[in-house]
């Protein structure tokens, strides 16, 4: 009597960790970044290229500046099954959130993502989960921050206050220059009651109305 064996089930692959890309094409595609035109690209450029980067992009840009026209390049010239590799990933962005974003948005783009010298991968189960927590970390943070705000905005209203920027035109002020318009220009008395003259401007109405009797 003749038995078949059946083979094992595969375990389902947790979501948001499945292969990415579906299809690695093995076309590498560097990205590197220094934050001044006196800095040097070569150390970055160099590792780069030793990794196997088929083609290297280059800003010489902040990571504070959103405007980077070499890295638009490199998105554009990708195609699903590639993989964006650089430095580092403060070459990448200075930001957690915008660093999230920008691998969401690759995966979106069916594009694998590299680290060289954090030695994460998203093509890889180890590094998609890395992402994961970080997602998770930046999500439980603004969690924590939003939070914060709540509960300052409560104690201040159980102790009488309300939350926001103080008004910048008090009663005070207002009597103040009320005394003063007689015989005073518009921008010395904003200078003496320690506001804007777009700020006194906007209070005119309050200050030329007359005091009753």
């Amino acid at each position: 009597m003749y038995t078949t064996s059946v083979p094992p089930k595969a375990k389902a692959v947790p979501s948001g960790l499945e292969a990415e890309p579906a299809v690695l094409t093995g076309g590498l595609i560097g990205y590197a970044r220094v934050s001044t035109r006196d800095q040097n690209l070569d150390r970055q450029t160099d590792a780069l290229t030793a990794a196997g980067c088929l083609r290297v992009f280059a800003d010489k840009k902040s990571g504070k500046t959103s405007a980077r026209p070499e890295l638009e390049k490199a998105l554009a010239f990708m195609r699903p099954g590639d993989t964006l590799v650089v430095a580092s990933l403060d070459r990448l962005s200075r930001s957690l959130q915008d660093l999230i974003a920008m691998v969401a948005e690759l995966r979106r783009r069916e594009v694998g993502f590299r680290s060289l010298h954090e030695q994460l991968d998203t093509t890889t189960p180890g590094g998609r989960l890395v992402f994961h927590v970080f997602a998770a970390l930046a999500e439980f943070i603004r969690e924590l921050i939003v939070e914060g705000t709540r509960e300052g905005l409560d104690a201040a209203r159980a102790r009488g206050r309300v939350g926001g920027r103080p008004p910048v035109m008090t009663p005070e002020k207002i009597a103040a220059a009320k005394s003063l318009l007689p015989e005073h220009s518009i921008s010395a008395i904003a200078r003496m009651v320690g506001v804007s003259r777009g700020t006194l401007y906007a209070h005119m109405d309050a200050i030329t109305t007359p005091q009753p009797s």
